[in-house]
C-alpha cells in the first residue's frame, strides 16, 4: 500500500511538473516620488516626498508572454510635512505582458496596509491602481518604472471632512533568481 501511494504521488507530482509553466521569483527596491491629493483642495502647503521602497515577488508565467506577478513591499509614501507620511505594506498583484525579449508591461490592483500608529487621521486599509514597464538588462538583472494611483481615500473619515488620494511614481531596480 505505502508502495502504491508513494508511486502515486511521484507520478502526480511528475505531471504537474511537466506540465507547469515557469515560476520566479526575485526582490526588489526603488524610489519613490509620492504626493497626496486633497479634495477639496488643502489650505496648507502639500509638497511631495521622496521615499524609498523595497520588497519580494513572485512571478507565475502562464504563457511565453503573459505572467501574474505577487509582491509584497514595504513604502514610504504620502506628503512631504511629518503629519502627512503615510507608510504602507503593499500587495500589488500584476498582470505582465511581455514585449519581445526585453521588456514587459504591467497593470493591476494594489492593496495597502499602514505600518504606522492609530488614530493619526489615515484610514488603516487604502486601495490602488499599479501600472508599469520593466527592462531586464540581464537575465536577472531588471530596472522598471510604475505609477500608483490612489483609488480610496486615505484619510479616517471618522476623523476629517477631507478626502486625499496617494499618487506615487516608483523608479526601481531588482533581480530574478
Amino acid at each position: 500500500m505505502k508502495s502504491i501511494l508513494l508511486t502515486l504521488l511521484l507520478c502526480i507530482t511528475v505531471t504537474t511538473l511537466s506540465f507547469s509553466q515557469e515560476v520566479s521569483y526575485g526582490v526588489r527596491g526603488g524610489l519613490n516620488i509620492s504626493n497626496l491629493d486633497f479634495d477639496p483642495d488643502a489650505t496648507f502647503t502639500n509638497q511631495h516626498r521622496n521615499g524609498f521602497a523595497f520588497g519580494g515577488f513572485v512571478d507565475y508565467g502562464v504563457s511565453d508572454n503573459f505572467s501574474v506577478q505577487f509582491e509584497v513591499q514595504y513604502s514610504a509614501e504620502g506628503g512631504k510635512a511629518d503629519e502627512l507620511r503615510a507608510d504602507y505594506i503593499q500587495m500589488p498583484i500584476m498582470a505582465r505582458f511581455g514585449l519581445g525579449d526585453k521588456f514587459s508591461v504591467g497593470v493591476g490592483p494594489m492593496a495597502s496596509l499602514k505600518t504606522w500608529k492609530d488614530n493619526d487621521g489615515f484610514a488603516t486599509f487604502t486601495f490602488s491602481g499599479v501600472g508599469g514597464v520593466e527592462y531586464m538588462i540581464t537575465d536577472e538583472l531588471f530596472i522598471d518604472a510604475r505609477v500608483h494611483y490612489g483609488l480610496s481615500n486615505i484619510l479616517d473619515d471618522e476623523v476629517t471632512d477631507l478626502e486625499a488620494q496617494n499618487t506615487t511614481f516608483q523608479f526601481g531596480f531588482g533581480i530574478r533568481i
